[in-house]
């Protein structure tokens, strides 16, 4: 029986993903045992935390932090000791404009369009003026970066993000976003692209996702390495900060409602009133 078609097989297997992580994470919540209703502070602090699978979670960084101190740590210094720095930064721009496509759908999907055009844009000039996306021309132009992915996407059709989640290899978390990360691997249009034995695009998906991961862990070499000489509890502060960050990225995108007139399109006359 032939085997189906490499974009379908894609699909369903970042369906599967999502469907697996969201299973489990429910499972493990409905486990989890909340502190006596007698105790109104350990309540309110169990709810403020919203980390019903905490002894899991911990597992699984411990898990990634040997992961990380073993591979992803060394690989990330030797880049960045053989690497010059202009370097690393035309290889993350390179890297941020292959993902340029899912933030786009992503914006769309978002209903917002000037934040869509303003991704459009940068494709554009970035892959041409800017040699394939080595050099951030668009930022230079007025047509800043901003993240966008199906977490938030799902954040602004208001699906709430969950319980706090320590993904092995994937690290800080929720259902919300673990279920986008797996969307976001569906929209990207490598993952479509190219005969399912070609070794050229496994090659190239191989590398793209290394490279994405060791420019990832280089560009936080330092602030990790200082949590982790500082903090009385390094999962509690990873925890913390990765809350933070996700609702900043959420509140700029939700409040990004710009619906004035492009610089760049002709403008109205004013009236002599005006």
């Amino acid at each position: 029986m032939p085997s189906a078609p490499r974009p379908l097989r894609s699909l369903v297997g970042a369906l599967r993903i999502c469907t697996v992580t969201v299973s489990l994470a429910a499972l493990l919540s409905a486990c989890a045992t909340p502190p006596p209703a007698d105790d109104p502070d350990a309540v309110a602090d169990f709810k403020a935390t919203n980390d019903p699978l905490e002894p899991t979670n911990r597992v699984f960084y411990a898990i990634n932090n040997g992961l990380d101190t073993v591979i992803l740590k060394p690989a990330a210094e030797a880049y960045r000791f053989a690497v010059p720095e202009p370097v690393r930064n035309g290889v993350h721009n390179v890297l941020g404009n292959l993902g340029t496509p899912v933030a786009l759908a992503n914006d769309m999907m978002q209903g917002k369009p000037r934040r869509a055009g303003d991704t459009f844009m940068r494709f554009v000039i970035n892959t041409t003026a800017g040699v394939l996306g080595i050099f951030d021309v668009a930022q230079k132009w007025g047509y800043s970066k901003h993240d966008s992915d199906f977490g938030m996407t799902l954040a602004n059709w208001g699906v709430p993000e969950g319980p706090f989640l320590y993904l092995p290899v994937l690290g800080p978390s929720d259902p919300r976003d673990a279920a986008g990360f797996g969307v976001d691997i569906a929209l990207d249009p490598f993952t479509w692209v190219g005969s399912p034995h070609s070794t050229a695009m496994k090659a190239f998906n191989w590398s793209r996702l290394a490279m994405n991961a060791i420019d990832a862990r280089e560009r936080v070499l330092d602030p990790i390495e200082q949590i982790k000489k500082t903090a009385l509890d390094p999962y509690a502060t990873f925890r913390s900060l990765y809350r933070q960050h996700r609702a900043a990225q959420i509140k700029e995108m939700q409040d990004d409602d710009r619906h004035t007139i492009p610089v760049w399109f002709p403008q109205p006359k004013k009236t002599a009133a005006q």
